[in-house]
């Protein structure tokens, strides 16, 4: 095992004292191309382009001597630290960290970014930083080979956002770029970038006292009464803040996921679903219901993009979905949405025939279903009289291969 393995950030700047006397002692250093050409390195050094940090850190592992990798931003915030850590390795790091490149991207944009998310785009995560993308009206994103700005872009067809992205920064090649993101495909960008990404109503403004999003925006509760949505309006048993609270706990929407909300009606499930931190589409024939969830995510301090259209031809243009809540369509809509493989649907159902046609095709396209009758009587607590009685069956398919 290396005798000391040193984690050094780099942000472009000189290194510190303390950097450069680790370096000078260094028997091995690993780090990408413009780290391994730095004047500091020692001559008789071992020298490991640093791809796979985990391969490195089994070279390090076996390495006798004194160990430095270099690594670009502060190391510990989304870096090497973590897999030089894993147990497996079994080394114990220093670390010398320099400005992570998320703070240096919002300083060149003037910006403040405690307010921000900061999400890592891959091959394999970047559908879900896009969602962060949708959800948040300030998002920070660190890009990879085949997960940059122009796949960020692409992905966030038809909602509306203003790109920053910093390119090559600490390097002489540094470039900042505004672009909006239906024009991020038109360019070639260098590697490494970091892309911030504003847009969307934002929330009010706070002095602030957790970074991201204020967790307590809102009233506090979940499947809330409509008057707290902006009215009372009554759209039958699917708008029952009951029944919406079993759906949300089915669906169990977080943050990264896309939810689409077919019907959305109020604009309350929508809503809610929001405040969980997720990506929602909000599909609706009505240009009433659009209006009063748009009025309803305003209200709540969250994102949703609204679309107008009948389902369920509107859609085959959307992107795939993590959860479904299907408020209006029956069986038909259901369907095709179980066509589509989202992990979980919710919906419901005002008679058992009705039911039992929906849980057919939901176990016929492989999901695991439950099905439920869930009656809820409202009393006047002054009298203790019945007000309102709603009876509903509310189905739930899961994908099993698709649940964690």
């Amino acid at each position: 095992m290396a005798d000391r393995v040193t984690v050094i950030g780099w942000d472009g700047t000189p290194l510190t004292a303390a950097a450069r006397s680790a370096l000078s002692a260094a028997t091995l250093v690993a780090g990408a191309g413009h780290h391994l050409a730095l004047d500091e390195l020692p001559a008789r050094a071992e020298r490991i382009r640093l791809g796979s940090v985990g391969l490195a850190a089994r070279r390090i592992a076996a390495h006798r001597g004194t160990a430095v990798v270099l690594a670009d931003g502060d190391p510990g915030f989304f870096g090497v630290v973590r897999t030089l850590r894993a147990p497996e390795f079994g080394l114990e790091v220093e670390v010398v960290p320099a400005v992570s490149s998320v703070a240096q991207a919002f300083a060149r944009a003037g910006m403040p970014w405690d307010d921000a998310e900061v999400v890592v785009a891959h091959r394999r995560t970047l559908r879900r930083a896009v969602n962060v993308c949708r959800a948040h009206n300030k998002v920070a994103v660190l890009t990879s080979p085949g997960a940059g700005p122009a796949e960020l872009g692409l992905l966030l067809q038809g909602v509306h956002r203003t790109f920053v992205i910093c390119e090559e920064l600490g390097t002489e090649r540094e470039q900042v770029s505004v672009v909006t993101s239906d024009k991020a495909a038109d360019h070639a960008w260098r590697d490494p970038n970091v892309v911030i990404v504003i847009g969307g109503a934002a929330a009010a403004a706070d002095t602030g006292w957790i970074m991201g999003r204020e967790p307590g925006a809102g009233p506090r509760g979940w499947a809330l009464p409509a008057a707290e949505y902006g009215g009372d309006i009554w759209l039958g048993e699917g708008e029952s803040d009951r029944l919406r609270a079993a759906q949300l706990a089915r669906l169990g929407p977080r943050a990264g996921d896309l939810v689409w909300d077919i019907g959305c009606g109020s604009g309350a499930f929508t809503a809610e679903a929001a405040r969980f931190g997720a990506a929602v589409i909000a599909v609706d024939s009505d240009p009433d219901a659009l209006g009063r969830t748009t009025a309803a995510v305003r209200r709540f301090g969250v994102q949703a993009q609204t679309v107008h259209g009948i389902a369920p031809h509107i859609l085959e243009d959307l992107p795939e979905p993590d959860v479904v809540r299907v408020g209006g369509g029956g069986a038909a809509v259901v369907s095709a949405v179980a066509d589509r493989r989202p992990e979980r649907i919710v919906t419901h159902a005002a008679t058992r025939d009705a039911a039992e046609l929906i849980g057919r095709d939901l176990s016929e396209h492989g999901y695991a279903v439950e099905c439920a009758l869930l009656q809820s009587v409202e009393l006047d607590t002054r009298a203790w009289r019945e007000e309102k009685r709603t009876v509903v069956f509310l189905l739930s398919g899961r994908l099993p291969d698709r649940s964690p």
